[in-house]
């Protein structure tokens, strides 16, 4: 009756839009996450509710359901539950070494650099406040901390003195995810501009989207675009670099690979073995877009050479508060900024609840150039009201 049946560790808006993908080419859907009514949840067959840190009722869920894939969409799982699961047999995607080495930044940080040569930012670990600001002085100031286990950004920050590593280290703990309070002590790049490299791993072989580039604020994106214009150099560089990574990594599926890109210099920086939330922006930029990519990867099917279809953007549209009564407005308003051959279209995530600072919905838009494509993103962007009800 099903072409697979899937299996979702994580139903955000990622996973929502991969949901999409795979039921339109009739697959069936199990979304899993840790709170209910999740955005893939709602378009899915079955849903599971379960925090994916509690190995007994992740085996119990796949036992259950029996899915021909697990999918992982998120960071915080565990790991060792997976790796158990792919060695009794059951088929983790792309596979669970590459979700183990990547799930923190400790893990991926010193496969890239330590056993591939791979080149990074100068780093260290830090476990306590003393050991954080014993890394920023080897590292240098300004740093950059980070919870080697968080996504999206959070608990990131620039430590520019002593007393700021302290209270970086602070917020990085009360940001992360897990209960391991450890972070990543870097040295502060200073870059021309950052991408995501989407680099697919096919059973034919390896192929590369055209660069996303990205803005980040508040350690999380706010505007991507694609293609990024980097110099030729620094691009094959970045694309010689993925692929030593994700085949290193193994299996079948597509990875956001993120650069700093200084110069001729492609600067690895972090990696996920998924759909990236910057590669939102393929869902108006080219075919395949990166859902479609992931699950034809995955699925070994035939994988078409990626056209891209011009000059593209997303921009995020974000809550202020935490309500879980609302609404939005202005949907007609954002739409009206398209135009023939220059299209806008909208991604309401449909999240239960809003916080603050949480992405509810992205715009995207489609033109000549990719100034006037994030213009038009971040004005269609900025006409979505979110409306709360008291």
């Amino acid at each position: 009756m099903y072409v697979a049946t899937l299996m979702l560790l994580g139903s955000g808006e990622l996973g929502r839009e991969f949901a999409i993908a795979a039921k339109r080419i009739g697959c069936r859907v199990i979304a899993c996450d840790r709170y209910e009514n999740a955005p893939a949840m709602q378009v899915a067959d079955a849903r599971e509710v379960f925090s994916m840190l509690d190995g007994k009722a992740l085996r119990a869920a796949v036992e259950n359901h029996r899915p021909d894939v697990i999918i992982p969409e998120i960071e915080a799982i565990d790991t060792g539950t997976l790796a158990a699961l792919e060695q009794e047999g059951w088929h983790v995607a792309p596979c669970a070494k590459a979700v183990q080495l990547t799930m923190n930044r400790d893990g991926i940080r010193d496969f890239a650099s330590g056993q591939l040569g791979l080149v990074t930012s100068h780093y260290r670990f830090a476990e306590t406040r003393e050991e954080a600001i014993a890394a920023s002085a080897e590292v240098g100031l300004p740093c950059v901390i980070k919870p080697v286990m968080s996504s999206s950004g959070k608990g990131q920050s620039v430590a520019k003195t002593s007393e700021e590593v302290g209270t970086a280290w602070d917020y990085a703990v009360a940001n992360m995810r897990g209960d391991r309070p450890r972070v990543i002590v870097e040295e502060f790049v200073r870059f021309d501009s950052e991408i995501t490299l989407l680099t697919v791993a096919t059973k034919d072989g390896v192929l590369f989207c055209a660069p996303v580039g990205h803005r980040q604020e508040a350690g999380d994106y706010r505007e991507s675009w694609q293609p990024a214009q980097i110099p030729l150099e620094a691009l094959q560089s970045a694309r010689f670099q993925a692929r030593k990574v994700v085949e290193a990594l193994g299996g079948h599926g597509i990875f956001g690979v993120e650069f700093f890109v200084r110069g001729d210099q492609a600067i690895f920086s972090e990696l996920s073995p998924r759909p990236h939330d910057t590669g939102m922006v393929t869902l108006i930029s080219q075919f395949p877009n990166q859902f479609e990519l992931h699950l034809r990867a995955v699925l070994e099917l035939p994988v078409p050479a990626i056209e891209h279809l011009g000059p593209s953007a997303s921009a995020v549209i974000l809550a202020d508060r935490e309500q879980d009564r609302f609404s939005f407005e202005g949907i007609a308003d954002a739409l009206s900024l398209g135009a023939p051959g220059n299209p806008v279209d909208l991604r309401i995530f449909a999240k239960p609840k809003t916080l603050r600072n949480r992405r509810m919905g992205i715009a995207l838009a489609r033109s000549t150039s990719v100034e006037d494509a994030v213009a038009r993103a971040k004005g269609a962007a900025s006409r979505v009201q979110i409306r709360y009800e008291d």
